[in-house]
This record gives C-alpha cells, sequence and structure tokens, in this order.
C-alpha cells in the first residue's frame, strides 16, 4: 500500500522542522536521529525512509534554502542591491527556523561560503575595479557585513521591522555609521 504524497510531504517537513529546531540549540554531531525521530514522533526507520543520516538531512535543508535563493534572484535584475535581494527573499516566515539554524551559532561556515558563492555568482554588479588585487576584499567586505547584520537581526528575533532593517542596512553602505553617532 503506498502513502499518500501529503502524509510523506508531511513526515519529510516534519523532520527538517525539528532538524532545524535542535540544530539552532545544538552543534550537528550532539544531534542523533534517535532524538530526531523521538521528538518528531516516528521511530527511526521512518527517517531512513527519507534520509540515510543527519547530514544527508542538513544537506538537503542548504540544498533547498539555496535553490530557492538562486530561483528568486535569478527572477531580479543585477544590481547593487543583490545582496539585499536575497536576504529579502529569506525574510519570510517559513524560512525563519532553517535560518535560525543554518546562520545560527551552531551553523557551518561551509554554508555561509556557500551562500556567498550564491549571492556572487555572476549577480553583483559593482564598480569595483575589475581585475585588481583588492577587488576580492571589496566583495568579501560587502557579502560578511550583509550577512553578519542579518544573523544579528534574527538572533535579536527581528527587533527591528523589514523596512527599518533593509534601510539601515543601504544606509550604512551608503552613508556609513557617522550619522547614527550622537
Amino acid at each position: 500500500m503506498k502513502k499518500q504524497p501529503e502524509t510523506t510531504e508531511k513526515t519529510k517537513q516534519m523532520f527538517i522542522d525539528v532538524f532545524c529546531e535542535l540544530y539552532s540549540q545544538k552543534p550537528i554531531e550532539k544531534i542523533s536521529i534517535q532524538e530526531l525521530a523521538n521528538k518528531s514522533g516516528y521511530n527511526r526507520s521512518t527517517f531512513y525512509q527519507y534520509f540515510s543520516d543527519i547530514y544527508e538531512l542538513l544537506d538537503f535543508v542548504e540544498n533547498n534554502l539555496l535553490n530557492y535563493i538562486k530561483e528568486e534572484l535569478a527572477k531580479k535584475e543585477l544590481s547593487v542591491h543583490t545582496v539585499q535581494n536575497a536576504l529579502h527573499c529569506l525574510d519570510k516566515r517559513e524560512y525563519l527556523s532553517i535560518l535560525n539554524a543554518l546562520l545560527g551559532d551552531y551553523g557551518s561556515t561551509r554554508f555561509l561560503e556557500r551562500l556567498k558563492r550564491e549571492i556572487t555568482l555572476g549577480r553583483l554588479d559593482f564598480n569595483f575595479p575589475q581585475n585588481h588585487s583588492i577587488t576580492p576584499y571589496l566583495i568579501e567586505f560587502y557579502l560578511s557585513t550583509s550577512l553578519s547584520l542579518f544573523r544579528l537581526w534574527l538572533r535579536r528575533e527581528k527587533d527591528l521591522s523589514s523596512a527599518e532593517f533593509f534601510k539601515l542596512v543601504d544606509n550604512l553602505y551608503t552613508k556609513g555609521v557617522t550619522p547614527y553617532s550622537k
């Protein structure tokens, strides 16, 4: 007897949701399949119907998020706002637990690097000097600062509205911190 696709998808999503909850609280090495299955309300064998191990589940979550970003960015024009566009598309309720896990204290630097590559692969349109030795540093500064501010905003439970946050980031790049000092 085949399971209904809706049931299968619900079960898979439950594993993803519980994984993200656990991963935002502790390193991946400390997450057991037994704990994940128990918290999901399923047994270990059900988990193995969807994923071979915790790392395959992590890859699945990361790849889904990166594919979503890629699809959203493909709809937009190249601009200096590509990083903000990427962050804007992540500012959705359904991605909050995933982002808290992947960009949280226990998230991997590997994911951050993959995210940076996804954002920059031919998509940044800066007036930086071409083929200059400082260009990679300028791009890294821009990306790392944007992602770091986004992570802080998530950790602070979005204490600014989305509009306030993105305006702040834009102002910091265009005007610096001087306007905010006393």
